[in-house]
């Protein structure tokens, strides 16, 4: 239960909520308690005129001490006529059947909006740490896992905050109303109304047990049997392209009879579970009748055939509530498991987070990168060694190097993604460690290697960050990424969904839409990582001449395996293995004959034979 003790920050914020619920649901049960013990009277009135042939009011009057005190003096106005009273205490009866109702309303508005409150905020709060947590996290934990957290361990937990505790309080409500009367009209009834009642809970909880861990086991394939649903769907080209389609129908078939073996599994389990419920609470009504008959045939001082109907509405009020013990038990046991998993994201801390007193400054495009080493956590491979490199304000520099040689892994540490082992990187002479995260990213135009778009109209995706962005700006920022004219030939043009990661656009098109979009922050420093390997060279050309326009006066850092022999870099670094091998303008490194010049001699020849 520890782990629960999270929500009491939420409880105390809603605790009015939480205080009103509790209230009505004392003043919900109160009502209804009334409403057997009318019935008693009502039934006992008839009895009496049946036997009498106009009643015996001294033989009722012996049963009114045990009423409550409301009952009493509702039975004091009625008529001495026994039509007349059973037609007052039917209109009473309806009229304490509207007024729990109301107040039993009062209790879902309160309760149940509780913890749809709390949902809310818990959900905000999970979100907002998922964007505080680093890359490294992300990378070691699936998508599918992040938001089964956020999801359904979050509504697990509100069945606890809600209808658990609702139940919860219900159940105490309605206990110690019922029981407190019922021992005030009989004790040796009550002890035989209640005696298969605790059998009843624990059979409930056991079975419940078993159907909670059935579920867990059916929502896993369930979860299965979607996945590999989705996977075919997304993957139908390379599907029907390898002409898989019976090997794929033979996994979805496997996880689907595992799925409907445990789902019949889990209904024969719970047909036994609702007859076993139903036989307790008919023992229940049944020995209490016997009971309560023999004591009336008997003449047992107390007993009459009012107190029997009484007590046999009790149990029926008592049967839900103590059902609901095993569900309340196990809503809370699955609420607890949910948010240990929810804790767990909750307190990890991000690697990356900012200076107790973070620096905010504008940036002017110098940055030094002084003898930087790093290994990513989560493979252990080393992705620079010794690096050291420094840039100029208004320079332009490219990162060249094979595939692996630790070019975007710079990009990384220059955004701040990552923390560097050894050595130290700074903007203006201010370490970046020392700079606010936010401020930092936001004047940095970065176009990853991946490029990813959401599932919205073009425009949005080129504004995405900037919402006062005009159209003029965005039209700009799309002709400078050359796609401009192509976004013009779309349906919609400019207003066109492009569908989930961009799904309905080609590579050249999602690399060009992601360049628009870093290109209209207008930002003093930008950094490219492989965002041309998409486009054609006629492109690539025209982009490239709308670039070294664009970067005037700013400072630009282009990573990539191709080598832009038209862009006029101030400097070219090669990498290889994580460290510097070559380094210098592009004349400079095709006299040394070395690296560079291997790398731009074979990208001429493959030019040549495309």
């Amino acid at each position: 239960m520890k782990h629960l003790s999270t929500l009491n920050k939420y409880f105390w914020k809603y605790r009015w909520h939480f205080m009103l619920g509790f209230i009505f649901v004392v003043l919900t049960n109160y009502f209804r308690i009334l409403a057997p013990q009318l019935t008693g009277y009502v039934v006992n009135t008839v009895v009496q005129s049946i036997q009498s042939q106009g009643g015996n009011e001294a033989g009722i009057k012996k049963t009114e001490k045990n009423y409550d005190l409301a009952v009493r003096e509702v039975i004091t106005v009625f008529e001495v006529n026994p039509s007349r009273k059973i037609l007052y205490a039917g209109i009473t009866l309806f009229i304490i059947a509207i007024i729990s109702g109301f107040f039993m309303f009062l209790m879902r508005q309160t309760i149940i909006v509780m913890s749809r409150h709390i949902e809310y905020d818990q959900k905000n709060e999970i979100f907002t740490h998922y964007q505080q947590l680093d890359t490294n996290f992300y990378k070691t934990h699936s998508t599918g896992d992040l938001m089964n957290r956020i999801a359904d361990d979050v509504s697990k937990v509100r069945m606890y905050t809600g209808p658990a505790i609702m139940y919860f309080i219900n159940l105490a409500a309605v206990l110690g109303f019922s029981i407190f009367f019922m021992f005030k009209a009989s004790p040796k009834l009550t002890l035989v109304a209640l005696a298969p009642l605790p059998i009843l809970a624990v059979t409930i909880y056991l079975v419940n047990t078993i159907i909670n861990k059935k579920s867990e086991r059916i929502q896993s394939l369930l979860s299965d049997l979607t996945t590999n649903a989705q996977e075919s769907f997304s993957g139908i080209r390379v599907i029907k392209s390898f002409v898989q389609e019976k090997a794929m129908l033979g996994f979805f078939k496997k996880n689907s009879e595992a799925y409907r073996s445990n789902a019949l599994s889990l209904a024969k389990t719970e047909a036994i579970y609702f007859p076993s419920m139903a036989l307790l609470i008919g023992l229940s009504t049944l020995i209490t009748i016997m009971v309560g008959s023999l004591d009336v045939i008997n003449r047992v001082e107390g007993a009459s055939v009012g107190r029997i109907a009484e007590f046999v509405m009790y149990i029926q009020m008592l049967t839900f509530p103590v059902s609901a013990i095993g569900w309340t038990a196990s809503m809370t046991q699955r609420a607890v498991t949910s948010q240990r998993r929810i804790n767990e994201f909750l307190h990890t801390t991000p690697s990356v987070k900012n200076d107790a007193v973070p620096v905010q400054t504008m940036l002017e495009g110098n940055i030094n990168i002084n003898r930087v080493d790093f290994t990513y956590p989560h493979t252990g491979i080393r992705a620079l060694q010794d690096f050291s490199l420094h840039i100029n304000k208004g320079e332009k520099i490219a990162i060249v190097g094979r595939t692996g040689s630790g070019k975007s892994t710079i990009a990384q540490l220059l955004l701040h993604m990552y923390e560097p082992q050894q050595g130290m990187i700074s903007f203006d002479g201010i370490p970046v460690n020392k700079m606010d995260i936010h401020s930092l990213r936001l004047q940095i135009s970065y176009v990853p290697q991946d490029n990813f778009l959401f599932s919205d109209t073009v425009q949005n995706n080129i504004r995405f960050g900037l919402d006062d962005a005009t159209d003029a700006a965005v039209i700009q920022a799309a002709k400078r990424a050359g796609i401009h004219h192509e976004i013009e030939t779309f349906q919609h043009g400019y207003d066109t969904m492009i569908g989930e990661r961009g799904v309905t656009l080609s590579g050249g098109q999602k690399q060009r839409i992601s360049i628009a979009r870093a290109l209209i922050k207008e930002p003093k420093i930008v950094i490219f990582d492989d965002c041309l390997s998409a486009v054609d060279a006629r492109t690539e050309k025209e982009i490239i001449g709308n670039l070294d326009e664009f970067l005037a006066g700013k400072t630009a850092i282009i990573i990539t395996h191709r080598i832009f022999s038209l862009f006029r870099f101030d400097k070219i670094i090669v990498l290889d293995n994580g460290k510097i091998v070559e380094q210098g303008k592009h004349q400079e490194l095709m006299n040394l004959n070395g690296y560079y010049a291997d790398m731009y001699n074979r990208q001429q020849e493959q030019d040549r034979e495309s």
